[in-house]
Formats: C-alpha cells, sequence, structure tokens
C-alpha cells in the first residue's frame, strides 16, 4: 500500500525527467535554449547541436553553470546537411549515454512571394525544416526504442495549420513536419515512442525580432492574438517538456498551438 509520502514521491517523479538523455537541435538561442534549459530543470542531461560553434560552446557552459548536478554536452553542426546529421549520432553512440529524448527544433525561413524564391533557397528550408527532423527521427529510432517511455517533439508552427505571411515553403514545410508527427507517432507507439508537435505563434527570438520591429505589423499580429501579446520562448519550452514527461504519457500524434489563442481566433 502506497503511504502518503510515497504517493508524493510517485507524483513528483510523473512531472520530472530525471535521468533521461535530451538531443536539442537549433540549441544555441531562442526555442531550442528556452528547451534545453527546462529539460535541465526537470533533471534531464542534454546533448545540444547547432551551426555557430562559438554561439553553441557559450549557450552549453552558461548551461552548465546553472545547472552544475546535470550533464551538458555539445556538439557543432549543421543538420540541414546529411552527413553532418550522420556526425552528431555517430557522437552520439561515442557517447554511450542513450537517448530519450529528441526535440527537431532547428528551423530555417527566407520570406519572400513564392514566384521570388531561388531553387537554393526554398530548397534549404525544407532541408532544414522537415528533411532533417525525418532523419534524425529515424537516426534516433533505434536508440529511442530501446526505452519504455521515449519521445520525439518537432517544434512546427501555426502557419503548418493555416495560412500565415511566413511564405508558402515555410508554411508547407511545417504542415509536413505536423503530419511526419502523426505518422510516426502510429508507427512508433508500439515502441514505446511517443511523438508530439508544438504550433507556436509569434514568440520572441532573434528570427522574429525584424519583422515584429515594424510597428504596423506588430499591432496587426497583437490585434490577431486575443491574448495580447508575444510569446516567450520559455512557453514553448514548458509545452515541450510536458510532452516528454512521464504525465503525459497517454499522449501521441497531439500538437499542442502555442499562439495565445491565434488559431481560435474569430470574427
Amino acid at each position: 500500500m502506497l503511504t502518503p509520502i510515497s504517493m508524493g514521491c510517485e507524483m513528483n517523479t510523473r512531472w520530472r525527467v530525471d535521468g533521461q538523455v535530451a538531443l536539442i537541435t537549433g540549441a544555441s538561442a531562442g526555442i531550442g535554449r528556452a528547451c534545453a534549459s527546462e529539460l535541465l530543470s526537470l533533471g534531464a542531461d542534454v546533448l545540444l547541436v547547432a551551426r555557430d560553434p562559438a554561439m553553441l560552446q557559450s549557450c552549453a557552459e552558461e548551461l552548465q553553470e546553472e545547472f552544475p548536478e546535470n550533464c551538458v554536452r555539445h556538439f557543432a553542426a549543421d543538420v540541414s546537411d546529411t552527413e553532418q546529421r550522420q556526425e552528431v549520432f555517430d557522437w552520439i553512440e561515442d557517447l554511450h549515454d542513450g537517448l530519450q529524448i529528441l526535440v527537431n527544433n532547428a528551423g530555417h525561413n527566407i520570406r519572400k512571394a513564392t514566384m521570388d524564391y531561388g531553387d537554393e533557397e526554398w530548397r534549404s528550408i525544407f532541408e532544414t525544416n522537415i528533411f532533417s527532423a525525418f532523419e534524425l527521427s529515424r537516426f534516433a529510432y533505434p536508440l529511442l526504442k530501446q526505452h519504455a517511455n521515449s519521445s520525439i517533439v518537432n517544434i512546427g508552427s501555426v502557419s503548418g495549420l493555416t495560412h500565415v505571411r511566413t511564405g508558402s515553403p515555410y508554411g508547407s514545410s511545417k504542415a509536413a513536419l505536423h503530419q511526419l508527427t502523426k505518422n510516426l507517432a502510429c508507427e512508433w507507439a508500439s515502441d514505446g515512442i511517443r511523438v508530439n508537435s508544438v504550433a507556436p505563434w509569434y514568440i520572441r527570438t532573434r528570427r522574429t525580432s525584424d519583422v515584429l520591429a515594424k510597428p504596423e505589423y506588430f499591432d496587426e499580429v497583437i490585434e490577431r492574438t486575443p491574448m495580447g501579446r508575444i510569446g516567450e520562448p520559455e512557453e514553448v519550452a514548458a509545452a515541450v517538456a510536458f510532452l516528454c514527461m512521464p504525465a503525459s504519457s497517454y499522449i501521441t500524434g497531439e500538437c499542442i498551438s502555442v499562439d495565445g489563442g491565434f488559431m481560435r481566433y474569430g470574427f
């Protein structure tokens, strides 16, 4: 029979990810960094991947100082490149620490009218936003299925659910990412791997700073957001962390909009 103390311990562990190893792409800033910090605070060890070696190292050192009891490792790689995606998992295999969580956060966009994109531009968006998540999930699969309850969380976008003025390649790539989430959730459920996604609206990051600096555009965004403000990276990270916890063990194939009500707005 469970005592009040043991019941309390059981409840606490449902809301933590102690001892789990989490790989986060695009981890040196914005949503990726916030996800790393959130998961560290909940007991995970993290593997950080991003393109810029200097930024990545600085991020890793700061997080390690903030969470000295956890293990923070980093590997500089551009996950839009097939060979570098393989190098990431060669590195993970060499660590011999396993993997329980994958956060496919790396993203890229160029805002243009559809007919104005060059081939390299639109292909780079798809390569980063969907092809990298597809291949990294495949690489992670043998490691994730070794555990009873592993998680993949894909960072999608409301632009993959409805029209947003981000450009058609970005919206299409995020829509594909949401569909990949559903397919993998069904296909890998029997392997103990849950696959979910989050769909942020405008979040205060470096990527959104330029467009939100335009007063008229900013006012339009706020007008379409029932909560009347821009979201913070930590608010996305909280949803990601929940989807990785034992507390969400019966949730898979789901997409949580982190959007201040944008997707529910009517007239």
